[in-house]
């Protein structure tokens, strides 16, 4: 089954989704932008979580494009999928690992059975990736997902700028799938 996709602008840490995915670090342990508003709004139980984590099978952290769920804590949602993205590189093209965060969260919310996932924009903040090539790719590799319990992803992004550049990439890629049959 091809899964929905929702565009909303607003704060990811207030969506009543299954499934929260967490642009985290690979120390898991929290830290700026969607990883730290995650952590702080989600109360500390995120964060033994991901201690728990590390002091088990992810004692060197989580690798890029790989992603592991923990509980919610105080979040709406029940689960947060924690993934690391790519840092943008101008001589390394890590379109791959990008796509991996998408493709590996999504497979670790069917292992939830999840219906409903909240995805923020991977890597296009700190770690540099280009807004509209970001989008691209978020929106390419969720369209290209086949799952048997995600129904819905929700695009969830800050500003204005993010919006349109989601918006762009969801219509081009709903046109370049031609009509619905």
């Amino acid at each position: 089954m091809s899964v929905r996709t929702v565009l909303v602008q607003g704060d990811i840490t207030e969506q009543d989704v299954d499934a929260v995915v967490n642009a985290a670090n690979s120390s898991l342990l929290g830290g700026g932008g969607v990883d730290g508003a995650i952590h702080r709004r989600g109360g500390p139980e995120i964060l033994a979580a991901c201690r728990e984590l590390r002091a088990g099978h992810y004692g060197k952290g989580l690798s890029t494009g790989r992603a592991v769920a923990t509980t919610a804590g105080r979040l709406p949602a029940r689960h947060v999928i924690h993934t690391v993205g790519p840092r943008w590189s101008s001589t390394e093209d890590r379109s791959d690992l990008l796509a991996s965060c998408y493709r590996e969260s999504l497979r670790v919310a069917e292992d939830l059975g999840a219906r409903t996932v909240a995805f923020p924009a991977i890597s296009t903040g700190i770690y540099g990736w280009p807004l509209e090539d970001g989008a691209r790719i978020a929106v390419a590799t969720v369209r290209a997902a086949r799952t048997s319990a995600v129904e819905e992803v929700r695009f969830v992004v800050f500003d204005e700028r993010a919006r349109e550049a989601f918006a762009r990439q969801l219509d081009a890629q709903a046109r370049s799938r031609g009509p619905a049959t």
